[in-house]
């Protein structure tokens, strides 16, 4: 259980107290558990969707999309915006790209993807609501947790040293894929065709973005990898919205 707990304190807010530094081991293994922990997310946030049934879709999209953030404590969101800012200021060069992810501030390009993505989830969870697809409350998290485990499975870690090396340098490949087979079948039984339908618009985003990261870094780093997972997430209540 102990590699759970580890991706639960990482992926989230919750108040969990670990008994000590984990291991490398451990924190490879805990890769696995990412998936888990997604769909806990989903069953929190559609739960959450059902003790709102009686309030005004507007304002029950917006109470769901804020829970979504303070559950994952805007860790992915500040992957987002670093990355969009050093996209756009690096100009195309590897080592000023890497340089200006690690700067803490936020220029007006991040500042400007993070309302349009906040803005694309939310209308896409008004429409959602309207529909009464609330499994696609279950499919976002899911997902955008899921192509975390697949990103370091398939894609090099760029940054040496720190949490992300160790994640990358420890995670068990044979179970690693067996686990993301189980996503896949899991996405399939919760949204039926619909789910057939986001996993592949999630996964030709998974694609593209990682063809990105290729191709300006030669791999991912923690900031890429909460970019990747944000947008993903907006890829999956977009599809079901327009499916």
């Amino acid at each position: 259980m102990l590699p759970f707990w580890i991706a639960l304190q990482f992926l989230s807010s919750l108040p969990i107290r670990l008994p000590g530094m984990p291991q490398p081991k451990e924190l490879g293994r805990s890769l696995l558990c990412y998936p888990l922990v997604g769909l806990l997310f989903g069953v929190l946030l559609w739960a959450l969707s059902a003790l709102l049934g009686g309030v005004p879709v507007l304002l029950q999209a917006a109470l769901l999309l804020a829970a979504w953030v303070l559950l994952s404590g805007g860790l992915h969101l500040d992957g987002l915006a670093d990355s969009a800012d050093a996209w756009l200021g690096g100009f195309g060069d590897r080592e000023r790209t890497l340089s200006i992810m690690k700067d803490p501030r936020s220029g007006p390009i991040a500042v400007v993807t993070l309302v349009l993505v906040l803005l694309l989830k939310f209308t896409a969870l008004v429409v959602l609501i309207e529909r009464q697809q609330g499994f696609a409350l279950l499919l976002a998290p899911l997902i955008g947790r899921s192509a975390l485990l697949g990103l370091f499975l398939c894609t090099p870690y760029v940054r040496a040293g720190g949490l992300g090396q160790a994640l990358a340098d420890h995670l068990p490949r044979l179970a690693g894929r067996q686990v993301m087979g189980l996503s896949v079948l899991a996405c399939l039984l919760l949204g039926g065709y619909s789910g057939l339908w986001a996993l592949l618009m999630a996964f030709a985003a998974f694609c593209w973005l990682r063809h990105l990261m290729l191709r300006r870094l030669g791999g991912t780093t923690g900031d890429t990898a909460g970019a990747l997972l944000e947008l993903l997430e907006m890829v999956v209540l977009l599809s079901v919205a327009l499916f």
